[in-house]
C-alpha cells in the first residue's frame, strides 16, 4: 500500500513539473549568452597575456559573428501537448489501484506477522530432528553469540551450513573454528575441504594453503598429501603429482576403499582414465554437502538456484544419473522460465572434478 501510495505521489509531482513547463514560455535561447560570454573570455585572456593581438581579433571577429546569428535566428516557443494527459493520469491512478485490488484477491492481507525472532524461538523450542538444516544453522548461528570461543559451535554450524547448501557460510564457520583452535588438525581438515568444494572441486590458493599448513602439523596426513598433490597435477606438474599420489597409495592399506579414490586420481594424473566420481580422502563430507541441497528442495522445490547448483554438483562429481534425474525434474518444474532453463542446461555441461 505504502509502495502504491508513493508511485501515485511521484507520478502526480511529474505531472504538475510538466503542466508547469508547458504553461511558461520558452526560456530565451541560451546561445546569446554563451557568445556573450565566450567574448569577455577572449579579453581576459588577452589582457593577462595568454593571447596575442592577432589571436585575440581572429576569436573575437568568430564569437561576434555567431552572437549575431544566434540574435538574428527565429525563436520557436516550445509548448507541451496536450493529448494523451487525461490517459496517463488515469494510468497513474489506475495502476496503484490494481496492484491492491490484486493484492487483496490473491494475497493474505490478514496473515499476521511471523518474524524472525520469533521464528527462532520456535525451532529453539522444537525438536532437532524435526528441523532442517537451515533452520538448525539459524538455531546455532544465536547459540554461538552466548559462546563465541568454543569452536566446537562452529564446527556444528559449519556442517549445518554445509548440509543446506550455504558453503560460503561454511567455509567462514570453518575458518573461525581454525581461529579458536589453531592445534585441532580435523578442522583444518574440513576447512580445506570446504574449500575445494567451493571452488567446484579445484585446489586453490587458499585451500593449498591450509592443506600445507595441516602437513606442517600433522607430517603424513593422507588429505593433505592428496590434495596437494591434486594441486599439482592440476598446475601441470603431472608427473609430480602422480608420484606423490603413487607414494600415498603405497601407504594405504589394501583392504581400504579410498586406494580406489588415489588409483583413479592416478590415472586421472597420466591420462589413463576418466576421475573417480567423487576424488579425496573425505569425499563423504563433499557429498554429504550435496545430498543437504537434495533434501532441502524436496522439502521446499521452489527454488531455481538450489536446482542450478544441485545440478551442477552432481556434474562436478561425475554423477550422471542423478544430473539426469535432477536436471529433468528442474525442467518440468521451470519449463515456462527460459533464463532458468539456460542456467540449467550450462550447470549440466560443468566439467566433472579433476
Amino acid at each position: 500500500m505504502v509502495a502504491g501510495v508513493l508511485t501515485a505521489a511521484a507520478a502526480a509531482l511529474i505531472l504538475m513539473r510538466a503542466r508547469g513547463a508547458a504553461a511558461e514560455d520558452a526560456a530565451g535561447d541560451p546561445a546569446a549568452v554563451l557568445y556573450r560570454r565566450q567574448l569577455s573570455e577572449i579579453d581576459e585572456l588577452a589582457d593577462r597575456g595568454l593571447m596575442g593581438e592577432a589571436e585575440r581579433k581572429s576569436a573575437h571577429a568568430e564569437a561576434a559573428r555567431r552572437l549575431l546569428a544566434a540574435a538574428d535566428a527565429p525563436k520557436d516557443a516550445w509548448a507541451g501537448e496536450g493529448r494523451g494527459r487525461g490517459g496517463v493520469l488515469a494510468a497513474v491512478v489506475a495502476v496503484p489501484a490494481l496492484t491492491l485490488g490484486l493484492y487483496l484477491a490473491l494475497g493474505a492481507p490478514g496473515y499476521p506477522d511471523r518474524p524472525y525472532a520469533q521464528r527462532l524461538a520456535e525451532w529453539k523450542a522444537a525438536d532437532l530432528s524435526t528441523l532442517g538444516a537451515a533452520e538448525i544453522a539459524a538455531v546455532l548461528r544465536d547459540v554461538i553469540r552466548t559462546r563465541p570461543a568454543d569452536p566446537e559451535g562452529y564446527r556444528f554450524l559449519a556442517l549445518a551450513e554445509g548440509q543446506s547448501g550455504n558453503v560460503p557460510a561454511a567455509v567462514r564457520a570453518l575458518r573461525r573454528a581454525v581461529e579458536l583452535a589453531p592445534d585441532r588438525t580435523d578442522l583444518r581438515r574440513s576447512l580445506g575441504e570446504a574449500l575445494v568444494y567451493q571452488a567446484g572441486g579445484k585446489v586453490e590458493a587458499d585451500a593449498r594453503a591450509v592443506f600445507e599448513d595441516l602437513l606442517r602439523r600433522e607430517p603424513g596426513d593422507p588429505a593433505a598429501r592428496f590434495y596437494l598433490a591434486q594441486a599439482k597435477v592440476e598446475a601441470g606438474q603431472r608427473a609430480e603429482g602422480a608420484a606423490e599420489l603413487r607414494a600415498l597409495l603405497a601407504d594405504v592399506p589394501a583392504d581400504e576403499p579410498r586406494r580406489e579414490i588415489v588409483e583413479a586420481a592416478i590415472a586421472k594424473a597420466e591420462g589413463r582414465g576418466a576421475a573417480a566420481a567423487a576424488v579425496g580422502p573425505q569425499a563423504e563430507a563433499i557429498r554429504g554437502m550435496v545430498e543437504g541441497l537434495a533434501a532441502r528442495l524436496e522439502e521446499n522445490p521452489d527454488d531455481p538456484e538450489g536446482w542450478v547448483r544441485l545440478v551442477r554438483s552432481y556434474s562436478v562429481l561425475g554423477e550422471d544419473a542423478r544430473r539426469d534425474a535432477a536436471l529433468a525434474t528442474a525442467r518440468a518444474r521451470y519449463a515456462d522460465r527460459p533464463q532458468v532453463l539456460q542456467q540449467l542446461e550450462e550447470a549440466a555441461r560443468a566439467a566433472p572434478m579433476e
